[in-house]
């Protein structure tokens, strides 16, 4: 959502319906129920008004809780955003390794399956997948070497599907670098503008981006699949 030159307050963000998505199921399993509370709570205070303009006043008040009762949990501000990265990071990676992919038949099959997963994976969680996105400089260096090294692994699973269909003969020659970026651009460029009350359902524009990544790929006169 665009930032304004007052912050939000805890209570326009919990009003405000374009913060609404998905993240609560990120959570690790593991993590008690105040805690995952918190976390839901700084991801709408970070994607509303930046890591840096949140306070940890902002995500306990988003919890009914007070502003010590945050640090009960998470000894920083940072660890809590670092938590709901590697959360982000590490589920959307998964889902890009799902088994169902490597099953699917093709290669056209098994790439526009993976861009749809993704796709519809950052519309279902896009308010998390924002905060992963820009708030990167809110890290200490050696959480940002996590999150980045995460970022390279999923990277990499769609280079290799790219270069493989390429191998075989199902696509058409082009440089792997640029076209894998493409692809990543268009699943995650969507969380700036995403609502889960808008138009499109997240499995709606998975599949009409699974659709622009294959003409990305696809041999000139090839059916696409």
């Amino acid at each position: 959502m665009p930032r304004r030159q007052s912050r939000f307050t805890p209570e326009e963000i919990a009003a405000d319906r374009r913060l609404k998505d998905q993240s609560p199921d990120l959570w690790n399993a593991d993590l008690g129920d105040v805690e995952k509370r918190l976390l839901t709570s700084a991801v709408r205070c970070f994607a509303a008004n930046g890591y840096h303009a949140t306070t940890t006043r902002d995500i306990a008040a988003g919890v009914g809780l007070s502003p010590a009762a945050l640090y009960v949990h998470f000894p920083s501000k940072e660890l809590v955003l670092f938590e709901i990265m590697r959360a982000a990071h590490e589920r959307a990676l998964a889902c890009v390794k799902d088994p169902s992919i490597e099953a699917a038949g093709t290669a056209a099959e098994r790439l526009a399956a993976m861009v749809s997963r993704y796709t519809a994976w950052h519309a279902r969680h896009h308010v998390a997948a924002r905060v992963s996105q820009y708030e990167l400089a809110g890290l200490t260096p050696g959480h940002y070497d996590e999150i980045i090294g995460l970022r390279h692994l999923t990277n990499e699973v769609f280079r290799a599907a790219v270069e493989h269909g390429a191998t075989e003969g199902a696509f058409a020659p082009g440089d792997v670098n640029r076209l894998v970026r493409g692809m990543l651009s268009l699943s995650i460029d969507l969380v700036r503008w995403y609502r889960l009350d808008g138009p499109d359902s997240p499995e709606q524009l998975g599949d009409f981006y699974a659709e622009l990544a294959l003409r990305m790929v696809l041999n000139k006169g090839s059916d696409g699949r």
